[in-house]
Formats: structure tokens, sequence, C-alpha cells
């Protein structure tokens, strides 16, 4: 019987007033940012999601971002050319390999797809519980959290996500091409088969609550850096009180406190753009399967932003972390602030001894 829904699932062409400009862009960001932050992991390690010393020796969280990095430049080299060869031969998924005369590219496409958005997820969720227990829970962390569970975090996430995401391939669940032809993905409508909407919606689960874990792990983790932050600059006040006093030398303020915030916004920073990004295709495939209907072009704008997630994730667990940026942060955001809170205690500490 043929679907009402997906009238693409069988075309052979891209459809038109499509462009490869989108597919372009989110390809050639998510390419640079991840062979930028994998030649910043060669050059010199990171530390744990708690702030130290400079260039401090190979930790978990070392091990972990370079397994998420590693998949999302996977994902883009695998996926991304697929689609922009699809538009420069005008052809769909389909109709790139007539001679097969069967499926296999878009099935391939599809496994992919959904391979590699739940893996990198899974990888996220591993980074934010390594960051909560080492900020909240240091003793467990040290005892527990070790460099060789943290190596066997990405090989145990793979062989999950591939048995996992292998399923519809063995009639649990159905892969099928979206409009305009250009990717395939779950069918998040139901068929003749109940499976086939069971999956979609078993598969959006455990995103969401993947999602939700880690953004009560972040959370959780900027509580612990907001407490530490406090504490901190309760320590330095009497140093700021010193800077003000002539003679007084100009460095006495720690500068931990700055470490400190700049951990909590890039964790408050990553939270909200990781629920932006992870909630559309969620709503998606629920949409799908409750209303038992669906708008491809919707369809494709949730995927869009998930794809979002692999070309951020590097910006803000790498890039962001360098020297030369943070210096670049302080100059423009956090020196300011800081020297308006001085101004600010400066004024309250001369009234009170005026009084």
């Amino acid at each position: 019987m043929k679907s009402p829904f997906y009238p693409c699932q069988n075309t052979t062409s891209v459809e038109k007033g499509n462009s490869a400009t989108m597919g372009g862009v989110l390809f050639s960001a998510g390419l640079l940012g991840n062979l930028l932050a994998l030649g910043l992991l060669a050059r010199s390690g990171l530390g744990s999601c708690r702030p130290r010393p400079p260039r401090p020796p190979p930790s978990v969280f070392y091990v972990l971002v370079c397994g998420l990095t590693i998949t999302d430049l996977l994902g883009k080299c695998l996926i991304s050319p697929v689609v922009l060869a699809a538009y420069a031969q005008n052809r769909s998924l389909r109709g790139l390999m007539p001679a097969s005369g069967d499926e296999s590219l878009c099935q391939t496409f599809a496994f992919f797809m959904s391979f590699f958005g739940l893996a990198s997820t899974l990888q996220l969720l591993a980074m934010a519980l390594e960051c909560w227990l080492s900020l909240g829970h240091p003793f467990f962390y040290q005892r527990h959290i070790t460099l060789r569970r943290g190596v066997l975090v990405a090989p145990v996430v793979g062989a999950f996500c591939l048995a996992f995401c292998a399923l519809p391939l063995m009639g649990f669940g159905k892969f099928i091409q979206y409009c305009p032809g250009t990717w395939c993905f779950i069918r998040m409508v139901r068929d003749d088969s109940i499976w086939v909407v069971v999956y979609s919606v078993l598969y959006s689960t455990l995103m969401a609550l993947v999602v939700l874990a880690i953004v009560l792990c972040n959370l959780g983790a900027m509580r612990n850096l907001y407490t530490m932050h406090q504490r901190l600059r309760r320590h330095t006040r009497c140093g700021l009180r010193d800077i003000a006093e002539p003679g007084a030398g100009k460095k006495v303020a720690s500068s931990h406190p700055l470490e400190e915030l700049d951990h909590l916004l890039l964790l408050a920073l990553m939270t909200v753009l990781f629920t932006m990004c992870s909630v559309p295709l969620i709503y998606r495939s629920y949409y799908g399967a409750v209303q038992d209907a669906t708008e491809e072009s919707d369809d494709l704008l949730a995927l869009r932003f998930l794809s979002v997630i692999s070309i951020v994730d590097p910006w803000i667990f790498i890039i962001f972390r360098t020297s030369v940026f943070r210096m670049f942060f302080h100059k423009i955001f956090i020196r300011p602030l800081m020297y308006r809170n001085w101004q600010s205690h400066s004024y309250q500490t001369n009234v009170e001894s005026s009084l």
C-alpha cells in the first residue's frame, strides 16, 4: 500500500527549489572546527573540567573530548559529501546508485545519521558526568573515574549505537528517503507495521533522556562552579582592598575566580545551545507518532539543528579553552566586569571608612 506521506521516498532526482548552500555551510563549518580542534588536541593536552595549572598531563576529559571530536569529524566526512554529491548531480540518494536497484545508499546514509547523532549525544553525556563528578564529588571521582575507564567510553558507546541503530535494517523500524531527496532517516510516521513508529518513539525517548541527563549534570556542575567562584571571590576581597591602597602590589588578587567564571559561562552556553539544537528533532518524532502526520521541511530543519551540535562542540570544549581565546575573552568581557565590581567595592569601602 502506497503511503500518503513522504512523497520523495521513491524519487530519483532532487526536488526543485532547493539549494546545497546550507549543507555546504554546515559541512565547511563542521570540518573547519573539528580539524582545528584536533590540531589543538595534538599540540597540547587539556585538563579536566576543573581548572588546573597550564599544560596538565592527559586526563579523562582529554580522552573523552578526543573521542567526541573524532566522532563528529567522521560523521561530517561520511554524511555531508553524499548530500553535496546529490545536489551536484541533481539526483536523490536512490538515484545516485541506479545500477544497484535497491536502497543500499539510502539505508547506509540513514544508519550513519542515526548512529552519529546518538553516539555524539552519549559521549556528551559522558563528558557532562565527568565534569559534574570532578566538581561535586572529587573523592568519588579520584577513586573510580580512571583514564582506563575513560578510554573505554568511545568503544562502548560505539558498540551500543551500532546495535541499536542497526535495528531498522533487521525490520524493527524503517529508514526512508525524505524530501528533497538528499537525505534519509528514521521513518517518524506509522506504517503498516506498528514497529516502525515504536522504534521512532524509542529512539526519540532515548535521545530525550540523554539530553535531560546532560542538562541536569551541567546545571549541577554550574552550581558547583558558582559556589567555588563565590568562595574564592570572598577570599580575594581583602586583596582587592589592598590594591586600592597606595603602595600596594598591583597583582595581589588571585586569578582563580576568573577561571571559575570562564567555565561557568561556557557550561551555560553549551547547555542552552545543546538543548535548543536537540529538542526540535525529538519534538518532530513525537509529533509524527501522535498526530500521524508530518511536514518534511520541518523534519529537515530539525535535523539541521541537530547537526549544529557537532559544529559547536569543538569550539566550546576545545577552542574556547585555549589561552589565546581566554586572553581575548578576558579583555573584552571579564576585565570590564571585574573593573566595575572593583569600583563598586572600593566606593563601598570608602563610604564605610568615612562613617
